[in-house]
């Protein structure tokens, strides 16, 4: 009966951090889905296809910063959950306080500075056309602005997901989104009086809900509404041993984000060379992938938070039984998407763009997609886990054998050399996403995560 209460509990636990988590990422990637339709339904067919074609090129260095934050997240998010589990709340806002100011310092200034400066060429590196270069020129340089506030309201959103704090987060993050896509209708499309900006407008309205988001969140720490209090009159001083352990953690978890950023930068260089319009089908493909990354990535941050703080409190037992159900949930939810990508793939493609080319290229895509999905999911919450207990070594190797060595050299066969076009690219995704599962699995199945010691 006791144990049945534990599993009932472990059940509970799960839930209760995952899924405000997965409605805030569903919803936020369901909003990222309709600011592309919008844009794949502008009139002119051609000046559509190279908004949708620029914001895919936009996206990839974009995530590459914000990537790189997340890194630095990671060691926040793992060290605030290891110190609330030990009782030792004290400590919560100097870590967040070491997370920020590195994040601004070290990534966030300088990036959306490069960023701005050098629009042209980082978008002709990425393989921009003339089209989708005039269209998304613009767009790209607010964005760059944006990212500034769009990181800081990462890095509060983790350490408030460190403590199990995630309704949160998801509330304003929602609100923020949901005026972001009423801000892109107006903007893009000239609405109420307002010019009609097309993707420029788009830019626009993102970056002024991202300021939105973030200035909710400061508001919520500073009001001292959470454990995590933010006082920013308090002296501050770095300590040694953060930074310690935001470099062991960190580290590797930055170096993954590099290898994966790289890796898709080649990734995307390899598929623009296929034309704007396969391009386009490509990023529509991607545009609904994202959506399936988000049971794995609501799972993966509940099992960080719950390791973590297991782990804080010496319960070792119940970290790996934490990491286990929150892998139970995400195959579930992996398995029912898979389904849908498998049977509705055309309808799925048609809300983005009637264009028969787009629809059948990024149908055939989504059928791999599907097969992507078990593997996906589970390697994503395994890596987790790791990551929550402080393990981000093995998920850096994981990314380096299989996005680097096995999605860019296969992508590189099967589309150049063999001509199997744009699916021969999402066949090297499907391989790439079992290898790191192999990896991931085989680390988490050691148990020696349970034993990794911070400061």
């Amino acid at each position: 009966m006791m144990e049945e209460y534990g599993k009932d509990k472990i059940k509970k636990d799960v839930l209760k951090i995952a899924w405000p988590v997965l409605i805030e990422l569903l919803l936020g990637s369901l909003f990222g889905m309709v600011d592309m339709m919008m844009l794949g339904r502008i009139s002119d067919q051609t000046l559509a296809a190279a908004s949708v074609a620029a914001v895919g090129m936009t996206n990839q260095p974009l995530f590459i910063g914000l990537s790189l934050v997340q890194a630095l997240n990671v060691g926040g998010t793992a060290m605030i959950a290891r110190y609330y589990g030990a009782k030792q709340n004290h400590r919560l806002e100097t870590v967040l306080k070491h997370v920020m100011l590195l994040s601004l310092t070290l990534l966030i200034i300088p990036i959306s500075i490069i960023g701005f400066i050098f629009t042209d060429n980082i978008m002709t590196l990425l393989g921009a056309q003339i089209d989708a270069l005039e269209a998304g020129r613009m767009y790209f340089k607010i964005i760059m602005i944006g990212f500034i506030f769009q990181s800081l309201n990462l890095s509060i959103s983790a350490a408030l997901r460190g403590i199990g704090e995630t309704k949160t987060p998801m509330r304003i993050n929602l609100k923020c989104n949901f005026l972001n896509v009423i801000g892109n209708a107006v903007l893009i499309y000239g609405l109420l009086g307002f010019p009609k900006l097309g993707v420029t407008g788009a830019g626009i309205s993102t970056a002024l809900s991202q300021v939105i988001a973030c200035t909710a969140l400061f508001s919520y720490l500073i009001k001292g509404k959470s454990v995590i209090k933010l006082n920013l009159g308090s002296r501050f001083r770095f300590d040694k041993n953060i930074i310690y352990n935001l470099i062991k953690i960190g580290l590797p978890a930055s170096l993954e984000q590099m290898v994966l950023r790289t890796a898709m930068l080649l990734f995307v260089r390899i598929v623009a060379g296929l034309g704007t319009v396969i391009y386009a089908a490509h990023q529509i493909a991607l545009s609904i992938l994202s959506l399936s990354f988000q049971p794995g990535q609501a799972f993966g941050i509940a099992a960080s938070s719950l390791v973590g703080r297991s782990l804080g409190a010496q319960k070792l037992k119940k970290a790996e039984e934490y990491a286990r159900e929150t892998r139970r949930f995400g195959s579930l939810i992996s398995t029912f998407m898979a389904l849908i990508f498998f049977f509705f793939g055309p309808q799925l493609v048609g809300l983005y763009s009637g264009d028969p080319v787009i629809i059948e290229n990024a149908s055939k895509a989504l059928k791999i997609i599907a097969l992507v999905q078990p593997f996906q999911s589970s390697q994503f919450i395994l890596a987790g886990a790791l990551r929550g207990a402080g393990d981000t070594f093995w998920p850096l190797v994981a990314t380096f054998i299989g996005v680097l060595l096995i999605r860019v050299v296969l992508s590189y066969v099967f589309v150049i050399i063999m001509g199997y076009g744009l699916m021969g690219a999402w066949m090297a995704v499907l391989i790439d996403q079992f290898v790191r599962w192999i990896f991931v699995y085989a680390r988490f199945r050691t148990g020696k995560w349970k034993h990794v010691k911070i400061r």
